[in-house]
């Protein structure tokens, strides 16, 4: 009987690296080399940044082990805080990553309908539409949109086992797809390291073009740390959970270096190098102005597309599934300590799996494509600060945990993950110009507003008696 109030353990190490990839990689990979990575950086400045951003992220991810190996239950940075530091800071942990996971499920729904634009033209751009913070909003892409949600929020209540499975299917899409563009671009004549020059952008210094790159780290790996909301559903020892977040960044880091590579070596007629192409972007219509897809294209044709759109695809759907599970588990953890309503810690009779909080998922996610693309954003833009206060929180925790227990190479992993993450912080909250990677103005207002709820929730529940 106790079984049946207890995670059922179902999911393999390949499942669980599949989980942090999936939720690493999206949509976001696919675009950013056109719109933020060469913009800022450059192909090479990127791919230093890259490999900096490797061993920032491994440091941390070495925290994240520590602690997981110590507390293997769901609820991760919530349990690593509230256990180290009280359910005080633990709330403030959650309520910081509810946002940051919550707000990644209607972001890669609504991502569905980007790539049907991309590839299908306006196949799905049917049926009423209007128009929020300049962002058409159609009835056939709302519609795609809410199916996904149902379906994917069906499929994590039917078990861990079975999201598990089509997540791991999913993740070796996405490699496929991304490693035939790479061996193309190898083999083309399409393809030039000649339009790799210049290496970073020519009115920046090298050091801001890796900075401004290394800003954007904690949204570009927000995914990983999804590893400990599984592990409590994993059928195997804690102690692997360190290869599999190492595996898991590395592979992270190569698709988006990746990406901006073949980008940046595939422009078209009449360009004689990225720069000029990139430069030029706002005035290319069609498949131009969007480059990844744009190299695919140029390199195998339609085939090229076709890989690439299967890469993005699987990109986008295994992001719902992971943080579909992320965050149901650590709404789960919080319930089980009574910091929410005990109705989120409800299993499903048969599955086992937080029927109640995945639902609420749901919900929640099926109101946000309504205010369109651009107001959601806001919202994800802001979420960035929530993985940095849990990579914070986590790297405090080891910090504390090792000096207990006298172990000075974790005490230097604990305090540079802590260190690094207040740079993080740091960068995302004071706008710094030289570096353009602060919040927007829009993103603030988010930020304070999630900030005055969790006040309002946290004080309201100690009036009520339930001691947070």
């Amino acid at each position: 009987m106790e079984k049946q109030r207890e995670l059922k353990r179902s999911l393999s190490p390949l499942n669980v690296w599949a989980l942090a990839f999936g939720c690493i990689i999206g949509w976001g990979a696919f675009v950013m080399p056109g719109n933020t990575f060469l913009l800022k950086a450059g192909p090479l400045g990127t791919a230093i940044a890259m490999g900096c951003a490797v061993i920032i992220m491994f440091l941390i991810a070495v925290n994240y082990s520590y602690m997981i190996n110590r507390f293997p239950v769901a609820g991760g940075e919530f349990t690593f805080s509230s256990k180290s530091f009280g359910r005080v800071h633990g709330f403030i942990c959650a309520w910081f990553l509810c946002i940051s996971y919550l707000s990644i499920v209607p972001l890669n729904a609504t991502a569905l309908a980007l790539l049907s634009r991309s590839l299908l033209s306006s196949v799905f751009q049917f049926g009423f539409h209007y128009t929020v913070a300049g962002y058409d909003i159609y009835l056939g892409e709302l519609l795609l949109a809410v199916a996904s949600l149902a379906i994917f929020a069906w499929l994590n209540i039917r078990g861990a086992k079975m999201a598990g499975a089509f997540q791991t299917l999913l993740a070796m899409l996405l490699v496929l797809g991304v490693a035939v563009v790479a061996i193309a671009a190898l083999l083309s004549p399409a393809a030039s390291a000649d339009h790799l020059r210049p290496g970073f952008v020519p009115d920046r210094s090298p050091l801001v073009c890796v900075l401004s790159v290394l800003a954007v780290v904690p949204w570009a790996f927000v995914g990983f740390d999804t590893v400990p909301q599984a592990i409590e559903e994993s059928d195997f020892s804690p102690v692997k959970t360190r290869l599999i977040l190492f595996v898991s960044i590395l592979f992270g880091a190569a698709v988006y270096v990746v990406n901006n590579t073949v980008t940046a070596a595939v422009v078209p007629d009449g360009y004689t190098n990225w720069y000029a192409y990139i430069s030029d972007l706002d005035r290319l219509s069609g498949l131009p102005s969007l480059p990844t897809f744009h190299a695919a294209y140029q390199l195998l044709g339609s085939a090229g597309l076709t890989f690439l759109g299967l890469a993005v695809l699987a990109a986008i759907l295994s992001g719902i599934i992971g943080f579909y599970m992320a965050t149901s588990r650590l709404l789960y953890s919080m319930a089980k300590e009574k910091v929410l309503p005990r109705w989120f810690a409800a299993l499903h009779p048969v599955y086992r799996t937080p029927a109640n909080a995945i639902l609420f998922v749901l919900v929640v996610s099926l109101v946000a494509p309504f205010f369109g693309r651009t107001a959601l954003n806001w919202v994800v833009d802001m979420s960035s600060t929530g993985a940095a206060v849990g990579y914070g929180y986590t790297s405090a925790a080891a910090l504390k945990l090792a000096l207990a227990e006298k172990r000075p190479s974790m005490v230097a992993c604990g305090l540079l993950g802590l260190l690094f993450s207040i740079v993080f912080c740091v960068l995302l909250l004071v706008p710094l110009p030289m570096f353009d990677c602060s919040l927007s103005r829009e993103s603030y207002i988010c930020l304070i507003i999630w900030v005055f709820l969790g006040s309002v929730f946290y004080l309201t529940a100690g009036r009520s008696g339930s001691k947070v």
